[in-house]
């Protein structure tokens, strides 16, 4: 399938991209662009992708999952909250002194990696058949 044919099939389109929000949406154009952005980092993206297949996890079961240091995580963690990707989360802990720290998923960001990245990742033997050169089309 072409990409003009698959235009066709998923209708038509804005000129100005803004048009395709609803008038009530919640967040703008650069919003969103923000957030696709902000997973192009493959850290980011790592952490994000457990965060959404595996469920909520504290700072530490993180560093541990990806082998990275305390800071950089922070600084990654950080980055993803900005944009509304995941959320920070505290509670105490039964039998514990202060605060438990953890950090899942938001809607956003499991609608971004799982109907963004992830999709284009499983979708690839689909884009490799549709856009191979080397193929000759039917005669």
């Amino acid at each position: 399938m072409s990409i003009d044919q698959a235009r066709a099939v998923c209708g038509d389109f804005p000129d100005d991209p803004e048009d395709l929000l609803p008038e009530d949406s919640v967040l703008d154009l650069d919003e969103y662009l923000e957030m696709h952005a902000t997973i192009g980092h493959r850290t980011r993206y790592e952490v994000l992708y457990r965060l959404v297949h595996g469920g909520e996890m504290s700072p530490k079961e993180l560093e541990e999952a990806i082998s990275i240091d305390d800071s950089t995580l922070h600084y990654h963690l950080n980055k993803l909250v900005d944009v509304g990707l995941i959320e920070k989360r505290q509670r105490t802990e039964r039998g514990q002194e202060g605060l438990y720290t953890y950090y899942r998923a938001t809607v956003f960001g499991e609608v971004t990696l799982t109907d963004g990245v992830d999709e284009l990742i499983r979708g690839e033997q689909a884009f490799e058949d549709m856009y191979d050169s080397s193929m000759e089309p039917d005669a």
